[in-house]
């Protein structure tokens, strides 16, 4: 039975594993850490549970995608459920929104707290929905970096009708042409920070992402974000699947152009199929020191960062729910802090995940679990201890006016994660959540293939190479290279 080792144990190094034992590998994990998930990871701090990374689960038919591959039942292994609420909007003037998933009723009640044409808002998400449509085969399910792909007939529709696309203009001047408010605006500006851009730059392409969370849903997985990389975990157990934790992977062999095994810093491994869940550029840095490396690809800005504070809060909130945005005053000076100044702004836009909202048992009685994150610049070398003192305090007096609390108070618990933090735990590298950002129209093009254009054998999957970071695109990419690599 032919072999394949995986570099790393995140989501996509999990999802891949599956698909390539499916295919008839014999599959070996190899991870730097003591525990699978890579950024999908939890910790619990004295009775308050907190997920350590992603907090939004969308499109879960990609998780239920993998357990019938293999001929089981999701709801056997993996149970969610379908949020009504998708977020709490607050802005500093007293308004506040919150979200429906419904399309119909968010509609009805954006148009009355923006005061904004119901058919503005309408046309606005069909031609969301429009865009994706005409690209989802292009840019999300095959590889950019095949040629077949270009041939294909849904290929050919999306470059005739190119300019339903919006990719000459930013989603920041797609949202002003099509609302007034500049609430609303801002609003769906936000969704430029699920790719890690800035709205002011990144493409107005980028639209078709509020349509995917309104289409397919906003979902809690009961046990948390964390139980999505566990159960496919248990599930690749379940499957032969051998993962080797604590073992750092420091070379990928190349014998004659073909990659043939890794070395560990004690170990050698054999193998017929090599593939890369680590992020791409400290793969090229560290595992292929001796080859010639992508420059230009490797060169792209990365992504941005984020700083997190875990509050263990004593007390609960009725107007929070699992998603909550405190929005800046200027949103464009924030952006302009992270991607040109490289710091944090002093007014940022406070993100609240509380999954006691939805499983009580995440925090002690009469309280909650905080995940509060700021976006943040990469690690340039930052003086971090001083930013992080900084942003605390301005995070809580901003939550302090808003809510009309005195937030320290209720903090009986603390655990922070900062860029560099990010970067130590996970070898992505500056701290970048979603590998390179997206803050041009030629990004999707310049993002790493999911394979080597110059070593054979060797594949890329995860965030930080095509589609893209976020968990339905790495799972998207594990199966992109699953369609690759050839079956036994």
């Amino acid at each position: 039975m032919p072999k394949a080792l995986i570099i790393g144990a995140g989501i996509g190094g999990i999802a891949t594993a599956l698909r390539l034992n499916k295919k008839g590998y014999d599959v070996l994990v190899l991870e730097a850490n003591g525990y699978p998930g890579g950024k999908l990871h939890a910790s619990t701090i004295e009775g308050y549970r907190f997920d350590l990374g992603p907090s939004l689960f969308t499109m879960p038919h990609f998780v239920d995608e993998l357990y019938e591959l293999h001929g089981r039942n999701p709801l056997e292994y993996f149970q969610y459920h379908r949020k009504q609420t998708i977020c709490n909007y607050f802005w500093e003037d007293g308004t506040r929104f919150s979200a429906k998933a419904d399309k119909k009723t968010f509609i009805e009640q954006a148009t009355r707290a923006f005061d904004e044409p119901e058919d503005h808002l309408r046309a606005y998400l069909q031609g969301n929905e429009k865009k994706f449509e005409l690209t989802k085969g292009l840019f999300l399910e095959k590889s950019l970096h095949k040629i077949g792909t270009y041939l294909s007939s849904g290929t050919i529709k999306a470059l005739i009708q190119l300019g339903a696309l919006d990719i000459n203009a930013s989603l920041d001047q797609i949202n002003q042409k099509s609302f007034k408010n500049q609430k609303l605006v801002q609003l769906f500006n936000r969704y430029a920070t699920y790719n890690g851009s800035s709205p002011y730059k990144t493409p107005g392409i980028m639209s078709m992402i509020p349509h995917l969370e309104m289409h397919y849903g906003t979902f809690y997985p009961k046990g948390g974000m964390h139980r999505i990389s566990l159960s496919l975990y248990e599930l690749a157990l379940r499957q032969g699947i051998q993962f080797r934790f604590q073992k750092k992977v420091t070379k990928i062999q190349v014998e004659e152009r073909t990659a043939v095994g890794v070395h560990t810093e004690t170990e050698k491994y054999q193998a017929d199929i090599v593939v890369s869940n680590m992020d791409v550029f400290p793969t090229y840095k560290y595992l292929l020191k001796d080859q010639k490396h992508p420059k230009k690809i490797l060169a792209q800005e990365r992504s941005s960062s984020a700083l997190i504070f875990y509050w263990g809060i004593a007390g609960q909130f009725d107007v929070l729910d699992l998603h909550n945005i405190f929005f800046s005053e200027d949103y464009q000076k924030e952006f302009h802090s992270i991607f040109e100044t490289k710091t944090l702004y002093g007014d940022p836009t406070v993100y609240i995940n509380i999954t006691s909202k939805e499983d009580p048992a995440d925090a002690p009685d009469q309280s909650e679990n905080w995940f509060v994150m700021i976006n943040a610049p990469g690690n340039y070398g930052q003086d971090w201890e001083v930013l992080k003192y900084v942003a605390r305090n301005n995070i809580i007096n901003k939550l302090n006016r808003i809510l009309k609390v005195d937030l320290e108070k209720m903090i009986k618990v603390e655990h922070i994660l900062d860029p560099m933090g990010i970067e130590n735990s996970t070898s992505s590298y500056r701290g970048a959540l979603y590998g390179a950002a997206s803050n041009n129209k030629m990004a999707a093009f310049l993002r790493h293939p999911n394979f080597s254009p110059r070593i054979k054998n060797l594949y890329f999957t995860g965030g930080s190479v095509h589609p893209g970071g976020g968990i339905p695109l790495c799972l998207l990419s594990a199966k992109i290279v699953g369609e690759m690599v050839p079956k036994v």
